[in-house]
């Protein structure tokens, strides 16, 4: 091939998002209220969402249209490169043909644009002036911030305080585009201060800073909440990126062998993996999908699979999923958009079925790899998006070690511009990997709910 980047035209943008629950052998089990522990109903979601979201994000329908106000927007960076990484597989002398989709083109640095721009519209859409959020690493409020300033609506963003101040500048992003970003835990919310009477030096989780997030939505009513991961509709809307790259695939002449991308609270994995998922379902295609994670915060690979909050209060539904507890608190590592306790449950349900392989990976390593792929290809990749890296390079080298030239597909969900601090921390030898003691998890898991 003499070319190393494959593009797509804006006419080849896919026009529905997949929705993979059309396709899953077996149903997901249904969110309960954290009340009377029933089956959530729409009633239950319509305080903090709009009926279009809570419809996709129940719906079975294999194709969801995306609306042209929507379209118009995602065309300033979509579609998006998929290029070939002939450098770094020459780096590692491998027979293996290595694919990256660069999400990292967006205006935001990162797959999340993809969920918070259709978020925005259809919360404008039902009336809503502002909606309120939480971030870990800065990536999704930056991301929901542009959407709201796209459509006229306030953004107020609960991130987690040790992300706060590890990266300054995905603050600053925030409030070029009109984002209020709020250091969690806070004093401004119920949630918040219950948290510093206990902790005051607490540097914050994703389920604190959802919980303020949601208490915030709720006690407002021109406001609603918005989720940059984990939940359906939200996995549904990043489907744009897995379903571009099976297109630039084909144009190649090629057809992954191996799937990969991070995993947090399962967005970008998702939303990656889910259009190859269709192939293996209907048994058109067999390829291997990998998701993953941090030892430090290893939900899929050590996790249980229960019912539990999405949150630090109990204010959410419990879902259904591998958690850590939802007390867990993540140690401060620098992929702070992987420091969740929890995961999607559709991605959580298809590694309980055996479809997709969980790994975890130490943050040394992470940003070893990470360094190999930007003096190779020039890109350098956020904390999050290097664990990717890191499981493709492994998968490279058993290539290299079997002599099989399989086609290693990942996606670079975002770039690392805003986070040099961490690459000043490694690269003056500084960091350190933080493996989930043992006794640590049994002590989060001892704090599950009883359903």
């Amino acid at each position: 091939m003499s070319e190393t980047k494959i593009l797509l035209t804006e006419e080849e943008m896919p026009t529905a998002w997949y929705n993979i629950q059309a396709d899953m052998p077996n149903p997901l089990k249904p969110p309960l209220h954290p009340g009377t522990r029933q089956p959530v109903g729409p009633q239950d979601l319509q305080p903090i969402f709009p009926m279009e979201l809570i419809k996709q994000e129940v719906t079975t329908e294999r194709w969801v249209e995306i609306p042209e106000e929507v379209r118009e927007i995602l065309r300033i960076w979509r579609p998006s490169p998929l290029i070939r990484a002939t450098r770094l597989e020459k780096a590692l002398d491998t027979p293996a043909r290595i694919y990256f989709k660069n999400e990292g083109v967006s205006p935001a640095g990162s797959h999340k644009l993809n969920t918070a721009v259709p978020q925005a519209y259809y919360n404008k859409q039902a009336g809503i002036k502002r909606l309120a959020t939480e971030t870990g690493a800065g990536q999704w409020g930056s991301a929901l911030s542009m959407a709201c300033n796209f459509f006229g609506m306030e953004c107020t963003v609960y991130m987690v305080k040790v992300s706060y101040h590890q990266k300054p500048y995905r603050r600053s992003l925030m409030q070029i585009f009109g984002g209020e970003v709020i250091a969690s835990p806070s004093n401004r919310t119920n949630s918040g201060r219950q948290v510093l009477e206990v902790h005051p030096d607490s540097q914050g989780s994703l389920g604190i800073a959802i919980s303020e997030a949601v208490e915030d939505a709720a006690t407002r009513e021109d406001t609603n909440y918005a989720l940059g991961s984990v939940l359906n509709h939200v996995l549904l809307h990043q489907t744009i990126i897995g379903m571009e790259t099976k297109t630039q695939l084909a144009k190649a002449g090629e057809q992954a062998d191996v799937v990969i991308g991070c995993c947090g609270g399962g967005s970008n994995f998702g939303g990656f993996a889910f259009p190859f998922l269709q192939d293996r379902f209907a048994g058109t295609a067999n390829p291997k999908f990998i998701a993953v994670e941090p030892t430090s915060c290893p939900t899929l690979t050590r996790g249980k699979l229960a019912y539990d909050f999405g949150d630090v209060a109990g204010l959410t539904p419990l879902i259904y999923m591998y958690t850590l507890g939802s007390s867990f608190m993540p140690p401060g590592i620098h992929a702070g958009g992987l420091r969740y306790h929890g995961d999607a449950p559709l991605l959580c349900h298809m590694v309980a079925e055996g479809y997709i392989e969980p790994r975890g990976v130490n943050q040394t390593k992470v940003f070893e790899s990470a360094l190999m792929f930007a003096r190779s290809e020039g890109i350098v990749p956020a904390p999050e998006s290097a664990h990717a890296i890191a499981c493709a390079i492994d998968e490279a080298i058993a290539c290299r070690e079997a002599g099989e030239a399989k086609t290693i597909v990942f996606n670079l969900s975002g770039h690392g511009h805003f986070d040099l601090a961490a690459y000043d921390v490694f690269l003056g030898n500084q960091m350190e990997d933080y493996p989930l003691p043992e006794e640590e998890l049994k002590k989060a898991l001892a704090s599950l709910p009883n359903v």
